[in-house]
């Protein structure tokens, strides 16, 4: 063997693990930017979400949830049969309503609390030590001023916001709002 094959025979081998290196390195440089692109892509589509549509997300969020923990108390805690049953009726028609929001949140990367924030859970926290007419009274009261507040805040989300997804969901949730609302103010006081 002469000394030029040799010699190229020693480039060879040291090529190889450079070309090895160099072949990891581009895979790894791709999974990097893959990551990179996938991770860039979540943040703009929860930056495509104003601020307004988050703050109605998360206000809905709260306000649902508390329409699911009162109608729980008013099915076991209320004196009259209409009372229970608007109760279950709100803890049915808001649980979905929930479901509903809670796909639409995860589609725009909004994170929504999985607990009631300290106002929401002092309305339930006052609800729970009523009992009798009591409660019967002041959880229709309540949920007259809520559905009318509800009924107005998705009205105006409605107008207000550009986002098809919110919009459907929007669409999909005030006619249960504005139907709990005439169901309660039929109800007697």
């Amino acid at each position: 063997m002469n000394t030029e094959s040799m010699h190229a025979g020693e480039q060879d081998k040291i090529r190889s693990p450079k070309l090895i290196a160099n072949s990891a390195a581009a895979r790894l440089g791709m999974a990097l930017a893959v990551g990179l692109l996938l991770a860039v892509s979540r943040a703009n589509a929860a930056a495509t979400v104003s601020t307004a549509d988050q703050n109605f997300i998360l206000a809905a969020a709260q306000g649902g949830m508390t329409e699911v923990k009162l109608g729980e108390l008013a099915s076991t805690n209320g004196k009259r049969d209409d009372v229970k049953e608007f109760g279950q009726l709100m803890v049915k028609d808001h649980t979905a309503i929930n479901n509903d929001l809670k796909a639409v949140a995860a589609q725009k990367g909004v994170i929504l609390p999985d607990s009631l924030d300290a106002k929401h859970q002092g309305i339930v926290d006052k609800m729970t030590a009523l009992t009798g007419s009591e409660f019967d009274n002041a959880y229709i009261a309540d949920m007259i001023k809520d559905h009318k507040a509800d009924a107005k805040a998705f009205k105006g989300e409605s107008a207000a916001t550009q986002d098809a997804e919110i919009k459907i969901f929007l669409e999909k949730s005030i006619p249960v709002v504005e139907a709990h609302l005439k169901h309660v103010m039929a109800m007697p006081k």
